[in-house]
Order: C-alpha cells, then sequence, then structure tokens
C-alpha cells in the first residue's frame, strides 16, 4: 500500500514515491504497469498528448488510448509485458471506443480514417469515406476529420463525426458516416452546417442523435440514415452544441452548449422538453447521466466557470454545484454508484458524491489538462489521459496514468 498524505478536506497529494512505474514509450514499447495488489498509482509516458482513452466493457484490465503523436495502444493494467500498437494513423487519434461486445476498438483521427482492430490488436480493417472516382478525390479530397466514434449498442456498426469534413466535394455539409464491419456498408448522415461536436446511438439502436456547432440536433434513422428531426431556434441552444447524453429509456436526449445551458430533448418527437437551470455560466464541456437504481434520476456536468453541477431531473434544477480551482474539461459516473469522476484543466481529478454533495478525493499526479477518462468494467480502476505540456500535439509528453477507486463503487 503506497504512503500518501491526506488533507484535511480529503484530498490525495501523490509524491514521486508514491508512482510504482514509469515507462517511456518509443516505437515498440508501451506502458509498464507494476502488479502491486493493493493499491495503483502507474503512469506511462507517450510522445505527445494523450487525447483519447477507453477501457473495455469485457476485459477489466484491458485499455485503449490514442493521441497526438498519431498512434493508439492496446496494454493492460498490472501487465507491463502485454501490450499492442494500434498505428495507420497519419494525424492526431482524436478518439477510441470499444464495441459493446468488447471484441473490437476503433480510432478516429484527423486524418479522416476510422482504424479498427479486434482486442487482441490484430488490425482488421480501415474505414474510410468513399469517393466516386480518382478525379474527384483529387479535385476536392476530405479535409478536417473525426471528432469522435461510437458503436451500435447491439452490433458492429461504427459512427463517426467529422470536425470540418466535405464529401464529394460539396461545401458547407458536414457529414457523420456509418459502416457496417459486417456488410461493408458506408451510410452518409449529411446535413449539418458545422462541425459535428457530438454524437451517438440510442441505447434501443434504433435512433441516431448529432449535435454540430451549427445550433442544431439532428435525429436520424440508424437502420436507413434518414434524417427524422431537426431540433434548433428558440427554445433551444443559440449557441454551439458541445456534448450530449441520452437516456437509457432513449426517449431522451440532453445537450449541452456554448451558451452555458443544458437543454432536454424528446427523442420521439423532436421538441425540446426541458432545460436545466440554473447551472453553468459558461461554456458546458461535458455530461453524463447516472446509472445508479437506487436513487433519483440524476446527471451532472462540468463547465468552463469551474463548476461540476450535479442535476435533479426529476425537478430540472440542481441539486448540488460543486466549485472547483479550474475548468471542468471531462466526467464520468464509476459505474452505477452515487459518485461522479471529473477530469480539470489544471491536471486534478475530483470524486464527489451526487447525493450529499460533497467531494471526497482528489487525485494528483497530472501536471497538464485533463482530456479523458473511464472506468474499468469492474469498477476497480480510474484510468486518465492528459495533454502534452505545452497543448501542442506534437510537443512534450503526455501521461496516461491509472488510479484505484474500488472504495467508490
Amino acid at each position: 500500500m503506497m504512503d500518501c498524505e491526506i488533507a484535511d478536506d480529503g484530498e490525495v497529494y501523490i509524491e514521486d514515491a508514491d508512482i510504482i512505474a514509469e515507462t517511456t514509450l518509443d516505437d515498440e514499447d508501451l506502458p509498464d504497469c507494476s502488479d502491486e495488489d493493493d493499491e495503483y498509482d502507474e503512469q506511462a509516458d507517450f510522445d505527445a498528448g494523450v487525447f483519447a482513452l477507453a477501457c473495455s466493457p469485457t476485459n477489466p484490465l484491458l485499455v485503449a488510448t490514442g493521441g497526438g503523436d498519431d498512434r493508439g495502444f492496446l496494454w493492460k493494467i498490472g501487465q507491463g509485458d502485454w501490450g499492442a500498437e494500434l498505428g495507420g494513423h497519419k494525424d492526431t487519434v482524436t478518439s477510441i471506443a470499444f464495441s459493446s461486445d468488447g471484441q473490437f476498438v476503433a480510432s478516429g483521427g484527423f486524418d479522416s480514417v476510422v482504424n479498427v482492430w479486434d482486442a487482441s490488436g490484430n488490425f482488421k480493417c480501415k474505414l474510410e469515406v468513399p469517393v466516386p472516382d480518382e478525379k474527384m478525390k483529387k479535385k476536392a479530397p476530405p479535409t478536417g476529420g473525426f471528432e469522435w466514434v461510437s458503436w451500435h449498442p447491439t452490433d458492429h456498426v461504427v459512427l463517426a463525426g467529422s470536425n470540418d469534413f466535405s464529401f464529394f466535394g460539396k461545401t458547407n455539409d458536414f457529414s457523420a458516416g456509418m459502416w457496417g464491419l459486417n456488410t461493408g456498408a458506408f451510410t452518409e448522415l449529411s446535413g449539418h452546417r458545422g462541425s459535428i461536436t457530438c454524437g451517438d446511438f440510442t441505447p434501443d439502436g434504433k435512433t441516431i442523435c448529432t449535435g454540430s456547432s451549427d445550433l442544431t440536433l439532428r435525429i436520424w434513422s440508424s437502420e436507413t440514415g434518414d434524417p427524422i428531426y431537426v431540433v434548433g431556434g428558440h427554445p433551444y441552444h443559440n449557441k454551439g452544441l458541445t456534448c450530449l447524453a441520452i437516456t437509457s429509456d432513449s426517449r431522451c436526449a440532453l445537450t449541452g452548449s456554448e451558451d452555458g445551458s443544458v437543454k432536454i430533448v424528446n427523442i420521439k418527437t423532436g421538441k425540446v422538453v426541458g432545460t436545466l437551470s440554473p447551472g453553468h455560466s459558461d461554456a458546458v464541456k461535458c455530461i453524463g447521466l447516472s446509472r445508479s437504481p437506487s436513487f433519483f434520476p440524476c446527471a451532472a456536468t462540468g463547465g468552463k466557470d469551474e463548476r461540476l453541477v450535479i442535476w435533479d431531473l426529476e425537478r430540472s434544477s440542481p441539486r448540488s454545484i460543486c466549485n472547483l480551482e479550474s475548468e471542468v474539461t471531462c466526467l464520468t459516473w464509476i459505474g452505477t454508484s452515487r459518485y461522479v469522476a471529473a477530469g480539470c484543466a489544471d491536471g486534478d481529478i475530483v470524486i464527489w458524491d451526487a447525493l450529499s454533495g460533497d467531494k471526497v478525493k482528489t487525485f494528483r499526479g497530472h501536471s497538464e489538462c485533463i482530456e479523458s477518462l473511464s472506468v474499468s468494467c469492474n469498477q476497480d480502476f480510474l484510468v486518465s489521459g492528459s495533454a502534452s505540456a505545452s497543448g501542442d500535439a506534437t510537443d512534450s509528453h503526455g501521461t496516461a496514468r491509472v488510479f484505484e477507486i474500488a472504495g467508490y463503487r
């Protein structure tokens, strides 16, 4: 068990001596992890910022990371002798996700490509936007890249959204793409007029929601790719969308915006049915829904205003407003528990009790902005990824860390 200095407010200050293992990666190396049984604080250095990470939904030790060095990695917590490089990208890996059955992992990059591997790190396929002919490709090649990737909840279908993309030479037309691994079919979801900043399948798999900097939420059929609703204008957001979350019954989408508001949209009707207020005074950066069956419907949002807000969805009002010391950049609920982990721009990771509104622990060790958080499927570990020291994807090192969180299940 490592020794930590614990302050009166419950914050944990991690000293250099607390780090079990630290390894610098080159082209052939992967994160080296300790096999200590009691408590973890593992760190792995990467050639650039770690911008995306995901824990496997079926293997509690398996983690995928992607970053500014144009590479991804598969590695196992506590098993430094196992790992695989996920190569093939020519630009920053912006997003990474496991399929719901844990068989595959997909990574999206600024190179306009989604690559897919199996859970052992064997390359399966490259998913690209089809271009009618080489002449068209040379005349108007795809620009920009993918902001995020997501998997269908029950099928091997990948969804990805673009940040500055023109398909087939069309201008001012930003699209999401959907690929079927089994069929090879590609479906374009075309219509947004700005970067597609967020998106996902509904839990029942029947519908897709995408949010954009064009101030709209679009709702699509996942079977055909046909548009169903466009949500925008009054009383919706008046600045671009930044994040979304979909309720477990597939009925509502919660969306956050640069305008600081959080809206509730009925997916079945395309109507705005609520606003969570009062809450943030600046851009909402992240949102997550509680999966706990034991207490009230609850959501959490983090903002540029240095606040984490816990929302009572039955009343559409804050249950508690948690003030931090820097911008909240990402968050995740810890399984079905009442605890929320929030990553901050100053490198802190703070755990809050959603019922009491109390801060129960702060993990320190990162020196730069937390870009991504993920919880292992057995809820023993919290994995975090941070930016490079300068914020430049080509400069310095980012880190991935593993913290033990079994006490917060």
